[in-house]
């Protein structure tokens, strides 16, 4: 039985989503709930891995449960017999206690041909980075990097509309062996929120290893001034890494959205998506 759990967490005291041993991750902790659950290991596949610090809104993994594992699901311990699997939410949420700082928000059957990363056909993500014409709000330092000085989001905003397309983005993205740094930027975006915070809104078939990361320090740098609007393809164009702009913290990252064709498709997408790309996302 496979089952789509839908995600969400503060990554600040979180070694990434990726299990590491000794080390506290968003995987070994839901992986562990789920086991207390269904009384055996379980193993997670995620639509995209998240590095240290990063949030998530918009997480979504999904997992095989066996024969027996299934049973314990539909056994009398499930709050909603009528239906296993979106009881499992509820479950976890009760494992992982009150207050915590991953929860699970939707537990559903996968449909037919569901598979959390080779499916996926687009992942979204936002950066929140407050400079000294927003202010600095404590009640948001866990989710937004602070910049000295006041950043021109007109300028940042065309720079990011130069940088959208099919492109090799190796200038904006950790190396990896074997992992290709191809990628399809369909959205790039800046904007100044209601608080007057700069939030920036990115959207890519795929992102590689910090790439994120990489491109709002990117435009941060056009933002003060040091780099020209201009300069942000042309360095991606040159495909090697750079020291012209700082990658910018983690913790103003969130995963809020990833999307999906309709159910008919997905296994012909993740039959496309592993022909195409079979390393880390």
């Amino acid at each position: 039985m496979r089952i789509r759990l839908d995600i969400a967490y503060d990554g600040t005291h979180f070694r990434g989503w990726a299990k590491q041993p000794g080390l506290r991750t968003v995987q070994g902790t839901l992986e562990d709930a789920l086991a207390r659950i269904v009384g055996s290991p379980v193993q997670f596949v995620v639509a995209g891995r998240t590095d240290a610090g990063v949030h998530a809104s918009g997480q979504v993994v999904h997992v095989d449960l066996d024969d027996e594992q299934w049973s314990r699901v539909e056994s009398r311990h499930g709050k909603a017999a009528h239906d296993p699997a979106g009881s499992l939410a509820g479950r976890m949420r009760g494992v992982l206690g009150a207050y915590p700082d991953v929860t699970v928000t939707r537990s559903s059957p996968a449909p037919d041909g569901f598979d959390a990363r080779f499916s996926a056909v687009w992942r979204r993500y936002r950066y929140r980075l407050a400079d000294e014409a927003s202010g600095y709000d404590p009640l948001r330092r866990l989710n937004t990097t602070t910049h000295r000085g006041v950043l021109d989001e007109q300028a940042m905003d065309a720079a990011a509309q130069t940088l959208i397309g099919l492109h090799d983005f190796a200038a904006y993205c950790k190396p990896r062996e074997e992992a290709t740094t191809i990628r399809t930027l369909l959205e790039y975006r800046w904007a100044r929120d209601a608080d007057g915070v700069l939030v920036a809104e990115l959207k890519a078939d795929a992102f590689c290893h910090s790439m994120v990361r990489a491109l709002v320090g990117a435009c941060a740098a056009v933002g003060e001034g040091r780099l020209d609007v201009a300069d942000v393809a042309v360095l991606r164009d040159a495909l090697a890494r750079t020291s012209e702009f700082k990658v910018l913290a983690a913790r103003g990252l969130t995963l809020t959205e990833v999307g999906y064709p309709a159910d008919e498709l997905l296994s012909t997408r993740a039959e496309q998506t592993r022909a195409r790309r079979t390393s880390d996302d």
